[in-house]
């Protein structure tokens, strides 16, 4: 208690402190008039009595200040009094000042972003009660690698069942790569969305902004009583009905299918996949009915589709969850899948389990793909701030030699060395916090941008990069590792107990020991290391990315836009639907700039592919191969060379024989050393029906994925697909902008089918920028962070120099009294730089050639030793060096002697 009340009492007396030094000097007044008034009444005069009053009373400004300490907070009011003074240090040099900070933010700010990108991807709970009981439910088999997060529908019911170990279960699709046909507004648009089990919000036990969450009750086929029900997102509420306040009730069609909204999430929720917002939520008993003509629902074994997470029941541990559902994986096998003994066989020998991950961050498989590069970069992130540190010391060291006579007149004063370090450490401090402050005002914006390289620009994925308590935990402990890099090193030099000494040498005068001190060229000989690495490591990364858009793609992805349709939800099939397909094409081939127009099952780049297995008598075997349907004029249109035959026709129909052509891989499989013109493959399985008569064979193309070679591919026709409703994707050769070009193609689709979305429109060049997104974002963040390095090394060489260069004035001007050529006074001063760039360099090297083999699994095409990129980078960084030195020694060469002895 008396501790609490001092307390008190202490903090209340530093808002009362003119209030209580106004009492104590009229205390102290009272307690000295009285004594003089005691010395005179025994016969003293007026002055020998006050002299007496005040020799007896003690040292006046001694019980002052003890009081002053005893009734305040002395730690705080000397840490308020220390800040000041650095603001006024900070305020003599502005220069100096906005240098530190800046260069701290580069290093912090990065940091920050980059750790704000891993923070929302592997850190972030998600935004729902007690997130920590959350379980996500995937299995795993011998002969697969990774894990498997997607189950089928007989097997997501047999895990719901488990009452003993879950509260509940619920389960996703995200329909995001779906295009939904939204009628709302007198528009259909496409929306994200996803399909979600009964007890879905339950689970998460998320409560709505507005009305209530989807039920057991409406995830039945045919909906509830009252209809199909769907939850809409805040945001989606209110960019497409303007926040009505009476949303409940609406009606919303989705896929031409009814839907009353019974409620609205708020914007912090986005469900159980951190990086996919869903804008609506509908029962997953609906999918056969929006999703048509897939049915994933009742598709048994063969569709593994649903993401199932679940809360444990109370009392129940992740191992204990885990315990129980390996010894039941077996059983939930045999009670779910009853119509295929051999898939049981199969996974029973494969050790099929199920099992349970911690879930309080969500799930989403973004994060097995982005963490290796994330990782680099924050490597990356930490080499640049740590850069900056050792520059920042480098130039508190020469500024405080600047002011050692100052500090030793401090401590021969009576000043202790850790008050004058607490003193130093606090400048420091407030540099740390200056920057960590601009470093975080500039995070978010870094952070959108880093977000947009990874999930890129389609608006299918989203990432949640605000800030949290993670991230102001770490901004905090890096201002603090800041601060002591910074600050404790130049801090211990400049208050040593060689101080006194400086206070009988001249301002400018070094002594021969001085300069022959190495820690400060140490420290930047580190700073260009660093650099190096970096610089080293931006040349491997472009190089790679260079040659990734130089390779051989095998087709020319500039200027072509794709247009992809889904045909789903309207009423022509089969031969009607192919007619509109022609119809379309020709219609948009009449547009301005337009080249021409073909159509394709599968868009290239997009990640889609589907295989089929062929053989002949040649081929001793058979062979995987990737699989696309395409219609006439589309190696023209990609730009895909012909190596032998004919295209497709529009007279190819199912009537005349099925036609096929192949890329040249596949050509050389099934017909080695012959024309495979004219002859024919067969489907792995035999029958006569599944022959194909090769018409061409067209040149190699990477449509998959650019860094790996091209794999062997066949081209069926397009007018001989026997699906009804098929969904294709226009591509469309275009001169200039694609702009116009979608305006005419959303306006030409609206009027020739009425009923389907808005084509998506994309272009190739954009698809491949995507498709490329990692590398591309580690190249830009090495070249930027090599360019920091760079220019915060010149600084840094630039800096210390100058200082030191100030500091021998007078030496430099007996120099040249002496006679010393103003050519010998430019090479003097510029050697000494000379030997720190050169060493730096050469450790620069050997760190670079080490730290590049965690380059090696990023770089294509491109050596981890190539030497043309070390050369390089060497040549640079010497280059940056030496323009960096040069003016310091220029300035010194022009000094005047007689200038430089009258100032000393």
């Amino acid at each position: 208690m008396d501790f609490f009340r001092t307390l008190a009492a202490r903090t209340a007396a530093l808002f009362r402190r003119r209030r209580l030094d106004a009492e104590l000097e009229e205390e102290l007044r009272a307690h000295i008039e009285l004594a003089v008034a005691e010395n005179m009444h025994r016969g003293m005069t007026a002055a020998d009595a006050r002299t007496a009053a005040l020799r007896d009373f003690g040292g006046v400004t001694q019980i002052r200040e003890s009081y002053r300490l005893q009734r305040g907070m002395p730690m705080a009011q000397q840490l308020l009094r220390d800040l000041k003074f650095a603001l006024r240090q900070l305020r003599k040099s502005p220069g100096f000042a906005l240098t530190a900070i800046v260069t701290l933010a580069l290093g912090l700010g990065a940091n920050t972003a980059v750790f704000s990108l891993i923070n929302g991807l592997l850190l972030k709970p998600l935004a729902v009660p007690h997130s920590e009981e959350l379980v996500a439910i995937h299995y795993t088999r011998s002969d697969e690698t990774g894990q498997n997060y997607a189950l089928c529908t007989p097997l997501f019911r047999a895990v719901e069942a488990r009452h003993d170990i879950f509260q509940s279960v619920g389960a996703y699709y995200n329909a995001m790569m779906q295009v939904r046909a939204v009628a709302g507004n007198n528009n259909n648009v496409e929306v994200t969305g996803a399909f979600v089990s009964g007890d879905y919000f339950s689970t998460l036990q998320m409560q709505p902004l507005l009305g209530r969450v989807l039920t057991a009750q409406d995830d039945q086929h045919g909906g509830a009583s009252t209809g199909f029900a769907a939850v809409i997102s805040e945001g989606f509420w209110r960019s497409w009905f303007n926040g009505a306040p009476d949303i409940i009730g609406r009606r919303l069609t989705i896929a031409n299918t009814a839907f009353t909204v019974v409620g609205v999430m708020p914007a912090r929720f986005h469900g159980f996949n951190p990086t996919r917002w869903p804008l609506i939520y509908i029962p997953m008993t609906t999918e056969p009915i929006v999703d048509a003509p897939q049915n994933a629902l009742d598709g048994g074994y063969y569709d593994f589709w649903l993401h199932t997470f679940a809360r444990r029941a109370p009392g129940v541990t992740l191992e204990q969850a885990n315990a129980a559902l390996a010894a039941a994986s077996v059983p939930m096998l045999d009670g779910t899948v009853t119509d295929n003994s051999h898939w049981i066989k199969d996974a029973r020998e494969k050790h099929f389990q199920i099992l349970a991950d911690p879930g309080a961050t969500g799930f989403s498989y973004l994060r097995a793909e982005f963490i290796r590069p994330l990782t680099a970069v924050f490597a990356m992130c930490g080499a640049m701030l740590l850069l900056a540190c050792l520059n920042l010391a480098s130039l508190l060291m020469a500024r405080a030699a600047a002011r050692e006579r100052e500090l030793a007149t401090r401590l021969a004063l009576g000043a202790t060395r850790r008050r004058l370090m607490q003193q130093l450490l606090v400048e420091s401090l407030l540099i740390a916090l200056l920057g960590t402050a601009a470093g975080l005002a500039a995070a978010p914006a870094v952070s959108r941008t880093l977000r947009a390289f990874l999930i890129g620009h389609g608006g299918v994925a989203s990432l949640d990069v605000s800030l949290d308590l993670h991230v102001f935990l770490f901004v905090a402990i890096s201002a603090v590792a800041a601060t002591l890099l910074v600050g404790l090193i130049p801090a211990l030099r400049a208050t040593g107990s060689s101080l006194n000494e400086q206070i009988k040498n001249s301002s400018h005068a070094t002594s021969a020991r001085e300069r022959r001190r190495v820690l400060p060229g140490i420290l930047m000989a580190l700073e260009v290391a660093l650099a190096l690495v970096l610089v080293v490591g931006a040349g491997l990364l472009t190089s790679s990315l260079t040659r990734l858009y130089r390779t051989g793609m095998g087709f020319d992805p500039k200027g072509v836009v794709d247009l992809r349709f889904d045909m789903g939800k309207q009423a022509l099939e089969g031969d009607a639907l192919l007619l509109w397909y022609r119809n379309y094409g020709e219609g948009l081939s009449h547009e301005p700039g337009v080249r021409s127009v073909s159509f394709s099952s599968e868009t290239p780049l997009s990640g889609d592919a589907w295989t089929t297995d062929f053989h002949n008598p040649f081929s001793g075997g058979a062979r995987e191969v990737a699989m696309n349907m395409v219609a006439p004029g589309y190696f023209r249109t990609m730009r895909i060379a012909m190596l032998a035959g004919r295209d497709f026709t529009w007279d190819d129909i199912p009537a005349s024989g099925s036609k096929i052509i192949l890329n040249q891989t596949a050509a050389n499989y099934f017909f080695p050393g012959q024309n495979p013109v004219g002859q024919q493959i067969r489907g792995d399985h035999g029958n006569a029906g599944d022959a194909y008569e090769v018409i061409a064979v067209v040149a190699d193309t990477r449509e998959a994925d650019v860094r790996r070679a091209a794999p062997a591919a066949a081209y069926a026709a397009l007018t001989q697909n026997d699906d009804r409703k098929p969904s294709y994707t226009a591509v469309v050769r275009v001169d200039g902008s694609a702009a116009p070009l979608a305006a005419a193609a959303r306006a030409l689709a609206a009027k020739m089918a009425p009923d389907i979305p808005a084509p998506r429109v994309t272009t190739l060049s954009g698809d491949l920028d995507e498709n490329l997104g990692i590398e591309r974002m580690m190249a830009m963040l090495a070249g930027y962070f090599a360019a920091c390095a760079l220019l915060v090394t010149a600084i840094g060489l630039y800096g210390t120099l100058a200082y030191s260069t100030a500091r021998r004035t007078s030496e430099i001007g007996i120099r040249m009294a002496l006679g010393a050529q103003r050519g010998q006074v430019l090479l003097l001063i510029f050697r000494e730089n000379s030997w720190i760039a050169a060493a730096g360099s050469l450790a620069g090297l050997v760190l670079a050639m080490l730290g590049s083999r965690a380059l090696a699994s990023f770089l294509y095409g491109t050596s981890v030793r190539d030497p043309w990129v070390f050369a390089g980078s060497v040549g640079i960084l010497m280059a940056v060096a030496s323009a960096a030195s040069i003016v310091p020694a220029l300035k010194a060469s022009r000094i005047e002697p007689i200038a430089a002895l009258r100032a000393e």
